[in-house]
């Protein structure tokens, strides 16, 4: 049985998809559905909410870094032994970047490929009947895209919920519900986005109040029954190996430090055969010895460089790995390869110093985008010239990089290949983060 989706989206960021979806997703799941849970564009941090709220690993599917096979094949495994998908979009319902893999990046690219409705949340907060002008414009861009209905959030008042929606239901659009303003139902924050599901205090208790929240303002069955199934989007064999893994034992690091991680890399490694051993940092532990490579996810290493300074026993055994096997660093853990890290405070750390490079969060400095690499060597991910896709989400200002680049990469708006990261000896790194 292949179940049916659907996709929140909204007219910008900050217009309460999150809410929205976290809320629809325990409410559906509280119910006795199996809910499948993806994040269109990437990102680390929701899909780990996702899992929570649904008791399902989440997954990323992003039109810029993944072509179309892999698309189907992951949202199709997510459709099977489920009874809805959800998935939540990101900043725009059409924003993206140019060339990209199989369309721009943006949540339409995802619904026109998979065939699934989107489900509007409009923050209607300093609007009346404009908000139908947006939402005829979002409706009509782009027939490859169907608009299942919308939900109105930060309602003010039961006369500013009958005006919006008053507009809405004259375009023809089904309103699901009114959310009114509430800020207790919000999650806290911090410079990558929200704090992580695993770090969010009393998680469980959140999601159920955000679930009532839903649920007292939104036909939840309504919108339950306008996910829609497209079978033929889905084909028996998607291009599930991005890439042949790195490593037959990859020993990956993972705690409040480095979270980082793609599960559909996790999924597609081990299909071609790989074994994953996780370990802690911030528990002190060492790479698995028995293992053939490290991999250093990103994460929040700036937060705990203190405590990553003084454990002694990861720091050597990291030390000791790198001498007969290959070590790589994506973002936060290509700092800890570096010499030092200053934090927020203007404290330097010292770290692994497995490379040439110094970093600090002193001064912050945001570079985000879609990234184009091209291996600059022969590299456990593939032969020299090899091109990978991925992004770019950090606040670190580099204060020393010296020495070979570990790819050479662009922006999705450059036609320009500059040097990324580095590379010396076993051990590589930079701050593009892999997605396919």
């Amino acid at each position: 049985m292949i179940a049916p989706g659907l996709i929140i989206a909204a007219a910008r960021s900050g217009s309460g998809k999150t809410t929205l979806a976290l809320g629809l997703m325990r409410a559906l799941t509280r119910r006795g559905m199996r809910v499948s849970a993806v994040k269109c564009g990437p990102d680390y941090i929701d899909p780990a909410f996702h899992a929570a709220a649904t008791g399902r690993q989440s997954l990323n599917l992003d039109s810029w870094a993944m072509d179309a096979g892999l698309i189907a094949g992951l949202a199709g495994g997510a459709a099977r032994d489920a009874d809805i998908v959800v998935g939540e979009g990101a900043m725009g319902l059409f924003d993206g970047a140019p060339g990209g893999a199989a369309g721009v990046g943006a949540s339409a690219d995802i619904a026109a490929l998979l065939g699934w409705p989107v489900l509007l949340i409009h923050d209607v907060s300093g609007q009346a009947q404009t908000a139908a002008a947006v939402l005829r414009g979002l409706a009509t861009h782009d027939a490859r895209v169907k608009i299942a209905g919308v939900v109105m959030n930060r309602v003010g008042s039961e006369r500013h919920r009958r005006l919006v929606s008053e507009g809405a239901a004259a375009l023809d659009l089904t309103v699901f519900g009114a959310l009114p303003r509430n800020e207790s139902v919000a999650l806290p924050e911090r410079h990558l986005g929200l704090v992580q599901a695993g770090e969010t205090a009393d998680l469980d208790a959140r999601l159920d109040a955000l679930a009532d929240f839903i649920e007292a303002h939104v036909d939840v069955d309504a919108v339950a029954a306008s996910a829609r199934s497209s079978e033929g989007a889905f084909p028996t064999g998607g291009s599930q190996n991005i890439f042949k893994p790195p490593a037959h034992r990859i020993a990956i690091a993972r705690d409040d430090a480095f979270s980082f991680f793609y599960p559909h890399l996790a999924q597609a490694w081990r299909a071609a055969g790989a074994e994953l051993f996780f370990f802690a940092p911030l528990a002190d532990e060492p790479p698995p010895e028995h293992c053939d490579l490290c991999w250093l996810p990103g994460g929040y290493p700036e937060l705990h460089a203190g405590r990553l300074a003084q454990a002694g026993r990861f720091l050597s055994g990291l030390r000791q790995f790198a001498t007969t096997r290959p070590v790589h660093g994506e973002c936060g853990g290509y700092m800890v390869l570096g010499r030092g890290l200053v934090d927020a405070a203007g404290a330097a750390h010292a770290m692994a110093g497995l490379l040439d490079l110094e970093t600090s969060f002193a001064k912050r400095k945001l570079h985000l985008g879609y990234r184009r690499a091209r291996l600059a060597a022969d590299h456990s991910l593939g032969a020299a010239g090899r091109l990978l896709r991925g992004h770019e989400f950090h606040y670190a200002t580099i204060l020393r990089e010296t020495g070979e680049p570990f790819a050479l990469a662009r922006d999705a708006y450059s036609d320009n290949d500059a040097p990324a990261g580095l590379r010396q000896g076993r051990v590589s790194g930079s701050f593009f983060h892999l997605i396919g």
